[in-house]
């Protein structure tokens, strides 16, 4: 008997310590968050991370696909944005690739992983998404929430990119079809 409840404590034991850790990692509610840095994501190499790390950096978060009309346009650019500027003005580029939308990111992280090497894609990848729906990444639930699209908040295409404040807020959302460098002058006024 003495066996079977010290094994019941110590079950219980890990089970609050388990619910403990995950809800340190990020918030529960998107709603009751006061910046990205109330969340945490995981990197494409499966690195849980706290977005404070983007702490005192203007960000751009955005949802990539491998296999879309955008892809190459807009991977060049976000390169040669983060180039240019991720050690002049400390520009970070947060990447999750989503799959919601004509199925344009199919592949697995690995091979997600060999595509952006290929491009040599140097800004931070993070692990496949859904940001619509109910089962939305919470940060993606909060960055719809705090900048709402035109006519519905939900995210209609890859390439939706938020632009991030010093502060951790987001402050200007644009479109699939807004090329990454005609963002510099939006960017400009966060620096």
């Amino acid at each position: 008997m003495a066996l079977n409840v010290s094994y019941n404590r110590g079950t219980y034991l890990i089970k609050i310590l388990s619910t403990m850790a995950a809800s340190t990692l990020s918030v529960i509610d998107y709603k009751e968050a006061k910046s990205i840095y109330d969340f945490t994501a995981t990197t494409i190499q499966g690195e849980v991370i706290p977005l404070e790390k983007y702490k005192g950096h203007v960000c751009i978060i955005v949802n990539v696909a491998s296999k879309c009309g955008y892809t190459d346009n807009h991977y060049t650019e976000l390169n040669d944005l983060y180039e240019q500027y991720s050690e002049s003005k400390g520009l970070r580029i947060l990447a999750f690739p989503c799959n919601q939308f004509g199925s344009q990111e199919p592949g697995d992280n690995n091979e997600i992983c060999e595509f952006t090497k290929k491009r040599k894609v140097n800004f931070d990848m993070f692990d496949k998404v859904d940001v619509n729906g109910s089962d939305a990444h919470p940060l993606w639930k909060f960055l719809k929430h705090k900048q709402g699209g035109l006519l519905l908040d939900a995210i209609k295409w890859n390439f939706t990119k938020f632009i991030i404040d010093k502060n951790g807020i987001p402050v200007e959302r644009h479109a699939p079809n807004t090329s990454p460098k005609e963002l510099i002058k939006n960017l400009e006024k966060y620096w």
